[in-house]
């Protein structure tokens, strides 16, 4: 009865263990522009994300329709450690792609792309 007592408790640790490795991950719950919208040229491209990020090792980069990359210095925001902001120039009708890199206070890493257009 020990034995199973023991085992339980240990796999009870593991699973939530694993369960708080799996949420260190920061993922965006929040992108504006969305992805995959039409809009009109916004001003920067702001990202939240669902855990506190490493500013010198995250990161938002966007590029036009051939690739050039147009912006790259995103910042934290000040208030709110969870948002990543790039400030933009002004952009023509087009489509852009948004290539992001996050990472959580932790050092886990995450990263993605997606594309919006500007009419």
């Amino acid at each position: 009865m020990k034995t199973l007592r023991s085992t339980l408790a240990l796999t009870a640790a593991t699973l939530m263990l694993a369960t708080s490795l799996a949420s260190a991950h920061a993922h965006p719950h929040e992108q504006s522009p969305a992805p995959d919208s039409t809009v009109n040229a916004p001003q920067e491209v702001r990202i939240a994300y669902t855990e506190a990020l490493e500013p010198s090792l995250s990161s938002i980069k966007v590029a036009d329709s051939s690739g050039k990359t147009l912006a790259d210095k995103a910042v934290i925001d000040a208030q709110d450690h969870k948002v990543l902001h790039l400030s933009l120039p002004q952009l023509a009708a087009g489509q852009y792609t948004v290539q992001w890199v996050a990472v959580a206070e932790d050092g886990h890493r995450t990263t993605g792309k997606y594309s919006f257009t500007v009419k």
